[in-house]
């Protein structure tokens, strides 16, 4: 990999599609695009997406490598996800690049290390049991939305340390308004005009109310005498700032970072819980060794269940970053400008890298570890999602509290497809499964 003159760039080939349509395709109907375009033009294939921006998606390990090895000052993860700006905010750990990012990563690390995800543990338990006790048995009932509700609900008490109140009981459906949403308005996000119209207005509006209800928690924080007590993660970076000799963060500065935290600490964790249900719901013998873990307390397996089921249905469909200058990537001279995306979809399910990718089968990840470039449902380098062991402990919980008390069957035979919603892909019908007391 190197940087090279502009002048001497070239792009893999491609669809000749307007840049809207293109767009379109890929909110809608990504994954089968994405398989389209690969059959088509080969491993490495350009598209352009609104603001004629160029995309090249990759779909080979070692160019996948390349992308995460390389300097973060060249490949920016942040502008790559700028379409997410309007809602995280310009502070977003997801946002941001080079000295600024490095700082939020700095500031949020400890909240995410083994002693913090150890302080945790008890706190998902009691949340996941709960949520598990109040499941319907004996009908059908979609799983997807109780565990954004779970999920939800963890993650607001670990990222703000919130007891029950008029301003959490309003966050709850506002969070989950923002969260609920389909391709078009995702698109609209790009288009600034588009925020005064329709559907786009009211979820601007909606998200203004939980910018107004975040500051008024950021605002009560600052004010407590025990902060430096409180293990949630807004009292530690209010009191980390103050530590920092830069000074205190801005409340904007908190916000961005909590916002982020509330919406993809959930709503990713949420869908890989689902399609985990999903796929046990369809693997009687999976289950049963699922649930011997679960008595056992064998969260080491619930964690490679999780895996799996983010290998086969990934939630994300892939990675983004964007060249700040000409650079050289699997063997093509791409342009400044230019956003380089593994494809998460593709390369989970290369049957060169994964044998028999149709077949669900947790013991892929039973004590190892995937080649590099192989599973990145977190990405990887120095961006590699914060969260990711959080997520993973987080799944495990939830997975030993439903299976400790239930055996589940899917409501139809037939699996769910994948439906866009935001950015994420979704069990179709909400991954409806049947629930009896084992």
């Amino acid at each position: 990999m190197a940087t090279l003159d502009a002048r001497t760039t070239t792009l893999p080939p491609g669809p000749r599609l307007p840049a809207l349509v293109q767009t379109f395709l890929f909110l809608a109907v990504r994954r089968q695009t994405h398989r389209h375009l690969r059959r088509r033009y080969g491993e490495t294939f350009t598209t352009r997406i609104a603001g004629d921006r160029l995309v090249v998606t990759l779909t080979r390990p070692d160019h996948i490598r390349e992308v995460f090895a390389g300097s973060p000052t060249i490949f920016h993860a942040g502008d790559g996800n700028a379409i997410l700006r309007p809602v995280m905010g310009e502070h977003s750990l997801l946002i941001t690049d080079e000295d600024e990012h490095l700082r939020a990563r700095k500031l949020l690390m400890p909240a995410f290390n083994g002693a913090a995800l150890r302080g945790y543990g008890g706190l998902m338990t009691e949340l996941a049991e709960a949520d598990a006790a109040r499941w319907p048995v004996g009908r059908p009932f979609a799983v997807h939305p109780r565990m954004n509700a779970v999920t939800l609900e963890i993650i607001l008490r670990v990222v703000f340390g919130m007891g029950e109140g008029p301003r959490l009981a309003e966050l709850r459906p506002r969070l989950r308004r923002i969260s609920d949403i389909g391709p078009l308005t995702v698109l609209g996000w790009t288009y600034p005009r588009l925020r005064t119209v329709g559907r786009w207005r009211h979820n601007f509006e909606n998200l203004a109310r939980v910018n107004h209800l975040l500051y008024e928690e950021i605002a009560d924080r600052k004010k407590v005498a025990d902060l430096a007590d409180r293990g949630d993660v807004l009292s530690r970076l209010v009191a980390a700032g103050r530590a920092e000799q830069s000074g205190e963060l801005s409340d904007k500065e908190l916000r961005d970072q909590m916002i982020t935290l509330l919406l993809a600490g959930h709503e990713t964790t949420a869908t890989a819980l689902a399609w985990s249900f999903h796929e046990l719901a369809r693997r009687p013998d999976i289950q049963r060794r699922a649930q011997r873990a679960a008595d056992e307390g064998d969260e080491d397996y619930l964690q490679a269940v999780a895996k799996e089921a983010m290998r086969k249905r990934p939630v994300i469909q892939n990675v983004a970053r964007m060249l700040t200058e000409p650079t050289e990537v699997a063997g093509y001279r791409l342009p400044a400008g230019t956003v380089v995306g593994p494809s998460i979809s593709l390369v989970h399910e290369d049957a060169t890298l994964h044998d028999d990718p149709e077949d669900f089968r947790p013991a892929r990840f039973e004590g190892k570890q995937p080649e590099a470039g192989t599973w990145i449902p977190f990405g990887g380098g120095v961006r590699r999602c914060i969260g990711a062991g959080f997520s993973l402990q987080e799944a495990a919980k939830v997975l030993r509290a439903v299976l400790v008390r239930y055996d589940i069957r899917p409501e139809r035979a037939k699996p769910e497809f994948p439906k866009p919603r935001n950015i994420t892909l979704t069990p179709s019908r909400g991954a409806r499964i049947i629930a009896t007391p084992r």
